[in-house]
């Protein structure tokens, strides 16, 4: 196992250091898992909350308006899970050694990206291109 690496509490990657340099690579990696953390929490929360709900309502639209919050509760809770699996996806890249580089053309991905959205694959531009691909093929 490696050495922790020292990263000062109001440090920010900058670019004018080394790109994905050990410092970065600690700073994506406990944003990551602090994310991460926090989704597995609101994740309990929720179980917790619909197990007390499970009551038998006998007012049929108090029934139906707590089923469409359930409902609606489910389906953030199934996007944040997918959310968990993008997460663990870059914490192996950060493992790797490939965090913080486009998948599609190699180069790297802006800090300014990769601080918005930690879970970043391509750069802006590549990705632009290929939401433009994806629109052209989903219009037919």
């Amino acid at each position: 196992m490696k050495a922790q690496t020292f990263l000062p509490e109001d440090y920010r990657p900058a670019e004018d250091e080394p790109f994905m340099n050990e410092r970065q690579l600690e700073y994506f990696r406990r944003k990551l898992i602090a994310w991460k953390q926090e989704l597995l929490d609101q994740s309990a929360e929720t179980l917790e909350g619909l197990q007390d709900s499970a009551r038998n309502v006998p007012d049929l639209a108090d029934r139906a308006s707590e089923e469409t919050d359930r409902s609606l509760e489910l389906r953030t809770r199934d996007r944040q899970r997918k959310l968990v699996n993008k997460i663990d996806a870059a914490l192996r890249r950060i493992e790797t050694g490939d965090y913080g580089y486009c998948e599609k053309t190699g180069e790297p991905i802006s800090l300014k990206r990769l601080d918005a959205r930690p879970t970043a694959t391509m750069t802006l531009e590549a990705q632009e291109k290929h939401e433009r691909k994806e629109r052209v093929y989903r219009d037919d």
